[in-house]
């Protein structure tokens, strides 16, 4: 137990299309920010883990030998590059409390990060698509036309939810205009994100642009520490559950409307937890697409199978409803810089549980969850936090 790896500080850019020129600028913004946060000096870190997808959005590669250069002081620190698609943030956690949890060293630094503007917008659909089954799941549209698919094919079986997508991206929206960290901090409402319009047009199949995610610039750090250590510093927030479970990476060889994989996640994080969904205050989950989280609501046990759809339309995932999700905005309004994005879910969720939020602040929040994937639901990620000092 004194292994067990603990939340102890945070840095977090704002999201969005960043002036920074690289990778390297954007992570020297968070790496000394967080420690001085933690109350760690970097003498003290003993291993550094780097989120960044990466795969084409810039040149420069070996994302983890750039930290040193924005905080000199670790110069002579491990540090590993992890990727692990749109859940590559979190994979980078792991990462880093798989070393200190082994007793290989008491403090980590976790930085995600991603640049994501540099190249060609006509460019990323090809590039994130390296996220999926390339053999089989080739579209033009990248992964949204992956996600209009499985839309299509849940509206088909279900009935056409268009109206309760637009609630889900109308929510996000009201909920991102108190995130001083959020790519777009404007209500859009529940009309203009329902209407096809000139500024709000179809991407693919039913999606509108207001059904995906932002193609964002951005970093977020966490610094790591065993129980030990955390109990000396200002604040320790623990996991009382973090699990990782992948599925079958072609949406072939398996239903695309039921996100198998995240349901066992979640199923088995609350078991090891000892909780059950009515005990967690929050849920910060992966909405890159408004379809995504309206299948994460069943995934996670709030709904039936094709019933999510009416979680949102019934409020309950509301900031004030019985279990408030994304309160941050989400991806849909906080933005996805695809190697940022697991670890500022961690740091929304860390804030709320230290009654650090301002304005997004969910009051008396006891238990956080987080869900990060990969993919259409390929790797799962589930955490349920606890603040313990």
């Amino acid at each position: 137990m004194s292994r067990q790896a603990a939340i102890v500080g945070w840095a977090h850019t704002p999201f969005g299309k960043l002036d920074d020129l690289d990778i390297e600028s954007l992570m020297s913004r968070v790496s000394r920010a967080a420690l001085e946060h933690a109350q760690v000096a970097p003498s003290d870190v003993d291993m550094i883990s780097v989120g960044v997808y990466n795969n084409g959005l810039t040149p420069q590669g070996f994302e983890a030998a750039l930290v040193a250069l924005g905080e000199p002081a670790l110069r002579f620190t491990p540090a590993v590059h992890v990727e692990n698609a749109c859940a590559t943030g979190t994979a980078a956690i792991h990462a880093a409390m798989d070393y200190i949890e082994s007793g290989r060293g008491r403090i980590a630094l976790v930085i995600g990060a991603e640049k994501m503007t540099a190249v060609d917008s006509s460019s990323i659909p090809g590039i994130l698509l390296s996220g999926c089954y390339r053999r089989e799941e080739e579209s033009p549209e990248g992964f949204a036309g992956i996600f209009g698919r499985i839309a299509t094919a849940y509206f088909d079986r279900y009935g056409d939810h268009r109206e309760e997508l637009a609630l889900i991206a109308a929510k996000n929206h009201a909920n991102g205009v108190h995130n001083p960290y959020a790519h777009i901090r404007k209500d859009l409402g529940f009309q203009f994100c329902n209407e096809v319009s000139e500024r709000n047009p179809i991407v693919a199949g039913p999606l509108r642009r207001t059904d995906c995610s932002l193609v964002s610039d951005g970093a977020a750090a966490i610094v790591l520490a065993d129980q030990a250590t955390a109990a000396r510093l200002k604040r320790s927030i623990r996991f009382r559950a973090r699990i990782h479970v992948n599925d079958f990476l072609p949406l072939s060889r398996r239903d695309p409307l039921v996100f198998e994989g995240a349901r066992h996640a979640w199923d088995t994080a609350r078991n090891t937890a000892g909780v059950s969904l009515g005990d967690i205050s929050l849920v910060e989950t992966h909405d890159c697409f408004t379809i995504a989280e309206m299948l994460q609501y069943e995934a996670m046990g709030l709904a039936k199978q094709g019933e999510g759809w009416k979680i949102v339309r019934e409020g309950i995932t509301h900031k004030k409803g019985r279990l408030p999700i994304n309160v941050s905005g989400g991806l849909k309004a906080r933005g996805h810089p695809l190697g940022a994005t697991g670890v500022s879910m961690h740091v929304m969720a860390a804030m709320q549980l230290m009654n650090e939020a301002g304005d997004m602040q969910v009051p008396n929040t006891q238990l956080a969850g987080v869900f990060n994937m990969g993919g259409a639901a390929v790797t799962n990620y589930v955490s349920i936090l606890e603040r313990t000092k």
